[in-house]
């Protein structure tokens, strides 16, 4: 399981936890002895479905019943039972942490200790030689853990009103320890010397099978480092998402063709924060078409497959963030309405949760700008600032610093929308008016009128990814002899989803008609 997604940030002491429950790191259970020794001896056979299946079902199984508020079994002490195997302990350790930081509430020391980890583990897989195959979800969760400790430590750091002068001093003492340009490096390290932006263009031409075999190596090789630097574009995505570098974060990702299917899409966790990152970053551009194109999909596949999941440990997580692109999907659709591009089922779900907030996000007034707020603050990610604390007295917190930042910027271009909507109110009701008639209808003069046309072309434009200037408008105009032309895109009616749901209707109609008997 990944620890994945958010989690609440709390500092209580690891230390009080272990000693109110007993706790003996070097007490290992016969069943984790079973379970160490088996999944030892299934990676080293590179039997990649018995590994999966120890990894995502009996690790939990066995978390849930014997270490729901502590720690497993130290790495010293499973050890021995698996030949001090070097990569396997760190294997061990990372999932150790992992529990750790989803039951419990690590310490700092503990932080630090789990930063040292990742950075053995990745300099073994970087310049040593891994002759393993492991499955997509353990990778996956490898780089998406990876990302989640390096927020949590900087939401830690930034809350220095409570610091000890023990915890203040050890964080002088690492300041390395999850340092921005230290997690960057290798995420960027591991997409550089797997090569897998090289192998993604290799396979549009048909000379690599990369995405059919979902990145494993069926010819005896490792598919680790490969998979590892495709899943670490996403997480340089995240990374600078929570930066808030949203153009760099985009630019990470484009070796990843997102309208196709993808090794991304072959785990639900990968595929839900790609979306949710690239939809963000999209919205946060001004890119509103792109960002409810994919929501749209996403949340579509969300919604026919949900049911598939419920058994899975991060089904929890899947709702939450479904539950928050659907906050993005109603924000998008509010400052650029292309209901046009939204599924009818996904639609009809938005309005459920926030056809009346959306009505209201039309105003522009006060009460609009509150919900504008509430929902960003709702659905957006837990932006970090990653600079070193500062240690002159007074302390302060300042955790919330880049959060106030981006929701400054964000409602700062809300409000500049405010003086388009009655300029697409206008447009909408025309097909040509001269400027004269429309800057007395607003009430303003003619040059302001073509200042506001002009924002209007600009705030209803962006330029994508590879430089091209694309349109985010459903009504579009042109000036010719002081008269405005208004050419408004006509959706394309789709029939195919009413005819479905109507015989499937029927089909059920006939189903329960066939079990009348009749007398």
């Amino acid at each position: 399981m990944a620890a994945s997604y958010d989690y609440d940030d709390t500092t209580g002491s690891f230390s009080q936890q272990q000693e109110a429950v007993g706790y003996d790191p070097n007490f290992v259970p016969d069943s984790v002895k079973s379970f160490v020794v088996h999944l030892y001896r299934h990676i080293r056979e590179k039997n990649v479905y018995e590994i999966h299946q120890m990894y995502e079902t009996s690790f939990q199984t066995l978390s849930d019943r014997m270490f729901k508020d502590t720690p497993w079994p130290s790495v010293d002490a499973v050890a021995q039972y698996v030949d001090n195997d070097h990569v396997f302990c760190l294997l061990y350790r990372e999932m150790w942490f992992r529990h750790l930081y989803a039951r419990l509430s690590p310490t700092l020391k503990q932080r630090i200790d789990s930063w040292d980890n990742y950075c053995s583990l990745f300099q073994v897989v970087l310049h040593g030689v891994v002759n393993m195959q492991l499955p997509n979800q353990w990778l996956w969760d490898m780089v998406d853990e990876f990302v989640y400790q390096f927020q949590s430590f900087c939401q830690y750091q930034a809350k220095m009103k409570t610091k000890t002068e023990q915890e203040i001093a050890l964080l002088r003492q690492y300041d390395q320890a999850w340092n921005v340009y230290g997690v960057l490096n290798f995420l960027q390290a591991l997409v550089e010397k797997s090569t897998i932006i090289h192998i993604l263009e290799q396979e549009k031409e048909g000379l690599e099978q990369f995405t059919a075999t979902d990145g494993y190596d069926y010819n005896g090789g490792s598919n680790v480092l490969k998979v590892l630097g495709y899943f670490s574009m996403v997480g340089l995505l995240r990374v600078h998402c929570l930066l808030g570098d949203y153009y760099t974060g985009l630019k990470c990702l484009l070796p990843i063709d997102i309208s196709q299917q993808g090794v991304y899409t072959s785990v639900i966790g990968s595929h839900i924060t790609t979306i949710y990152h690239y939809g963000f970053a999209n919205l946060m551009l001004r890119r509103y078409v792109e960002a409810i194109r994919e929501f749209n999909k996403i949340l579509l596949y969300i919604y026919k497959t949900k049911q598939y999941h419920q058994k899975s440990p991060q089904y929890e997580q899947i709702l939450k963030k479904n539950e928050q692109m659907y906050a993005l999907l109603a924000i998008s659709l509010s400052l650029c309405p292309q209901v046009k591009l939204v599924d009818e089922s996904v639609n009809t779900q938005l309005r459920e949760k926030y056809g009346e907030k959306m009505l209201r996000m039309q105003r522009y007034d006060d009460e609009a700008f509150a919900l504008y707020d509430e929902l960003f603050s709702y659905a957006c990610p837990k932006f970090i600032t990653p600079s070193a604390p500062s240690y002159e007295e007074p302390l302060v917190n300042y955790n919330q610093d880049a959060y106030r930042l981006q929701l400054k910027l964000f409602l700062y271009e809300v409000k500049q929308q405010q003086l388009l909507s009655g300029v697409r109110t206008f447009l909408k009701v025309y097909s040509t008016i001269s400027l004269g008639k429309l800057a007395t209808y607003m009430e303003v003069d003619e040059p302001t009128l073509r200042t506001i046309l002009m924002t209007y072309k600009h705030k209803t434009h962006a330029v994508d990814s590879h430089g091209k200037t694309t349109s985010n408008a459903d009504i579009d105009f042109y000036i010719d002899d002081d008269a405005i032309h208004v050419v408004e895109s006509k959706p394309s009616k789709r029939y195919g989803d009413y005819f479905l749901r109507q015989i499937v209707k029927l089909e059920g109609l006939m189903s329960d008609m066939d079990r009348i008997k009749l007398d």
